[in-house]
This record gives structure tokens, C-alpha cells and sequence, in this order.
């Protein structure tokens, strides 16, 4: 079974990427993955790749599509594969289209967990660090005993930058332009499998099994 994950940050991708790859025996590719492993393993590609690293560049489009169907080629790939965080646009989801019909392959299932955003802002600037000992709280889920105050250590809690509604809102919006199109795409060819990302983690992977078959 060969899976594209999509979700916004928030949606909880992250949780149901880990129990689906146990379920069902995949691995689990992301873009980032790819690009350390062959960096790391100084093939032709990851030296490419490190070149526009390094300099603080985007990797080109051919480069991943290149790394992508070097990862889909090897042995742990027979049974399938869970593709995340790639493609990110509709010219990612073409090129990848082809790669894989020249290996004999196609995309069964789409997956996007959709939660709504004002939920996911909710998520998202809900969590708390302390500044003594680092220890992690959220307001909704995981909240303090004392507010603003450490379980642990008694340390005051802090948000980080990055959590604040400011930041958190221009990611959601970078995911939402980015991948409205790739949705589209793949709902025009039948393999997206929207799911509900609000209620359980169990719950949600349940919903996410019965879309599989």
C-alpha cells in the first residue's frame, strides 16, 4: 500500500504517521529523512542536494523527486510506502506521478487530516516551557497544577516564539496555499481520503483504517 500523509501543523500527522507505519509494516518517508540519509550516505544526489543546503536554498524540485524515487526503490519499499511532507505542490505531485509509473508503482490513498483552524491554533499556542528545567505543559492538554508554575522544578512557564498566534497563524497559512492545489489534485483523481483529526488518537486511527480497507 503506497500512502501521501497530508495534515496542517497541529493535526496530530506526526502520532498517526507512527501508529500507521506499525500497523502496517511501511516505512515512513519524509523529505527531510531523505535528504540527511543522503547527505550522510555522500550519494551524487545528496551532494547536490548539500550544495543548495549549505547555502540556504531550497533543493530543486529534480533533486527530491530524484531522492524520492532513489528511497521508493529500495528493499523495505516492496510492501509499500507512507510518503510525508512530500509532495508539497501540484508540480511535486506530477513529477512524482511519473517516477513511480516508470517503477511499475502508483499512489493508492491520500490521506488528509483536516481539523479546523481556529482548533488548531488552540493546539498549537497552548504549550508552555518551563525555564528552569525545560519540562513541556500544554493549557488544553497537559496543563500545570499551579498556572504558570512547574510540576517539577516550580520554574516559571514560559511561551516560546514560535507558538505565539502571530507564527502560528502564518504556518497555517503557508500549509493552506501550498496545499489546496495538491488537494485538489489528488480529490480530481480520486485517492484523497479526508478524516476528521478531532477526538482521539485512537478514534482518528480507526477512521484512518476503515478509509485503507
Amino acid at each position: 500500500m503506497n500512502l501521501i500523509l497530508l495534515g496542517p501543523p497541529g493535526a496530530g500527522k506526526g502520532t498517526q504517521a507512527k501508529m500507521l507505519i506499525e500497523a502496517y509494516g511501511i516505512p515512513q518517508i519524509s523529505t527531510g529523512d531523505m535528504l540527511r540519509a543522503a547527505v550522510r550516505n555522500q550519494t551524487a544526489l545528496g551532494l547536490e542536494a548539500k550544495k543548495f543546503m549549505d547555502a540556504g536554498q531550497l533543493v530543486p524540485d529534480q533533486v527530491v523527486i530524484g531522492l524520492a524515487q532513489d528511497r521508493i526503490a529500495q528493499p523495505d519499499c516492496a510492501k509499500g510506502f507512507m510518503l510525508d511532507g512530500f509532495p508539497r505542490t501540484v508540480p511535486q505531485a506530477q513529477a512524482l506521478d511519473k517516477v513511480l509509473a516508470g517503477m511499475g508503482k502508483k499512489i493508492d490513498h491520500v490521506i488528509s487530516i483536516e481539523v479546523a483552524n481556529d482548533e488548531l491554533m488552540g493546539r498549537l499556542t497552548g504549550r508552555r516551557t518551563c525555564k528552569s528545567c525545560g519540562q513541556g505543559f500544554h493549557v488544553m492538554f497537559d496543563p500545570p497544577k499551579a498556572q504558570g508554575q512547574c510540576d517539577k522544578c516550580g520554574g516559571e512557564l514560559y511561551q516560546r516564539d514560535d507558538d505565539n498566534e502571530a507564527t502560528v497563524g502564518n504556518r497555517l497559512k503557508v500549509y493552506n496555499d501550498q496545499t489546496a492545489p495538491l488537494i485538489d489534485y489528488y480529490q480530481k483523481k480520486g485517492l484523497l481520503r479526508p478524516i476528521d483529526g478531532v477526538g482521539g488518537i485512537n478514534d482518528i486511527q480507526e477512521r484512518i483504517k476503515a478509509v485503507l480497507g
